[in-house]
């Protein structure tokens, strides 16, 4: 699998357990199940990927979603309320 250069930006726990609210990463992820399996491992987070939200180019998509190289991709962690 060719590594992909790509902008991640984190939202609220995600964003903490990161520390900082966006980072680029060179990463062999063909999906953004891929993806958030290998930052997961990387920054040791327990949240399950299908209780989070992911987003390409400012689009909500599903975790089977291609990458390609360049790609911004938001992370969303569960939202809390009622």
């Amino acid at each position: 699998m060719t590594e992909k250069n790509l902008t991640v930006r984190y939202f609220a726990y995600f964003r903490d357990l990161a520390g900082t609210s966006e980072e680029r990463v060179a990463l062999a992820a063909a999906t953004t199940g891929d993806l958030f399996d290998a930052l997961r491992e990387r920054l040791s987070f327990d949240e399950p990927r299908q209780h989070c939200k992911v987003a390409v180019n400012d689009v909500l998509t599903d975790w089977q979603h291609s990458l390609a190289d360049g790609d911004t991709v938001l992370l969303f962690p569960p939202v809390a309320g009622g």
